[in-house]
């Protein structure tokens, strides 16, 4: 599985550094705005990346199914968390960690491409679109489950109009965040200068990636390290589905891919994809969105436990199946 090759990656050995100087109780910080800006170089990077490469292999019939199964995966994966967690936690629970499972990291999508590239495993460019298109659906099922459970409870407060009126916005808002606006602007950009604009930014797109996504995985392990405190607040039963559910969804993920004939690297990231939560976009919005829910299940949870799972030994074992499933079949 290549499990220690990984991490002595740099990217992830400054992903650990993070942890611990958040463990020890460093004054290292990473400033706010910084912290912000290597998040949009991230994703200008990458959206350049898959627009450069869709302008180069076109729109063929494959990239359709693998972005066809993206929006069935997060579709699909809220609905199955949600009934799991129904009877296990609060409805309004539920439905929070439903939405953020059911979401995608953004910055587990760039290093599981950085893993790949490591191992010389090509991906499509489109996938990058496959993670615009997989963070909505979740967000969308949430909102309309917590307004059913508020109906069923009678509960017709101003909570219930700002519910609803998110749930109205809600596509608008998730396709001109900044963040998501960026992402795929930057795809359309890529898409339309092509093989010259692949030239001119190969200094941004190239050489300084790697570095950047080191800055970026430290301040995500400061991150990590200050949410670790609030796992002693998370049920037992929860702190096994962070560790389980992430591996099942690959595992979904991964047997659409091997039944519809996705390539290996393809079906790699969406398995990464489908093991990922979201720990920002989403907890912002579930934060007006589902007041309800407590924030320590839908944001120390995914944050203090699946994403160091993920970053650290889930992406390499995702990878590590998709060879052995993928290349039995051939």
């Amino acid at each position: 599985m290549n499990t220690a090759s990984a991490l002595i990656d740099p990217s992830i050995l400054f992903f650990l550094l993070g942890i611990g100087a958040g463990l020890v109780r460093s004054n290292l910080l990473i400033p706010n705005q910084m912290a912000r800006f290597l998040a949009l170089y991230l994703l200008m990077s990458i959206g350049l990346k898959g627009g450069f490469a869709l302008s180069k292999s076109g729109l063929e019939p494959a990239i359709l199914v693998d972005l066809a199964l993206a929006i069935s995966l997060a579709t699909l994966i809220p609905m199955v968390t949600y009934a799991y967690l129904r009877r296990r936690v609060s409805a309004f629970n539920a439905a929070a960690i439903a939405a953020t499972y059911g979401s995608v990291s953004a910055v587990t999508f760039i290093t599981a491409m950085q893993y790949l590239d490591n191992r010389g495993i090509q991906y499509g460019g489109h996938m990058s679109a496959a993670l615009a298109l997989m963070e909505s659906p979740a967000i969308l099922f949430a909102i309309v489950m917590a307004n059913l459970i508020r109906n069923n409870h009678g509960q017709r407060t101003s909570r219930k109009s700002v519910s609803t009126a998110s749930l109205g916005g809600i596509l608008r808002e998730s396709f001109t965040e900044g963040a998501q606006f960026l992402l795929l602007g930057s795809m359309a950009v890529g898409y339309i200068s092509g093989e010259n604009g692949r030239s001119v930014m190969q200094p941004f797109t190239g050489e300084i990636f790697k570095g950047m996504l080191a800055f970026f995985l430290l301040d995500m392990g400061l991150a990590t390290a200050s949410h670790l405190k609030d796992l002693k607040k998370v049920p037992k039963r929860l702190i096994a589905y962070g560790l389980c559910a992430p591996m099942v969804h690959a595992g979904i993920a991964l047997f659409l891919c091997v039944q519809l004939g996705v390539s290996l690297g393809n079906a790699s990231l969406l398995a990464v994809l489908a093991a990922s939560a979201s720990y920002i976009a989403v907890p912002a919005v579930l934060r007006h969105a589902i007041p309800e829910a407590s924030p320590i299940y839908y944001l120390g949870l995914p944050l203090g436990l699946t994403f160091p799972f993920n970053i650290l030994f889930g992406i390499p074992l995702y990878v590590h199946f998709a060879e052995k499933w993928i290349h039995r079949l051939m």
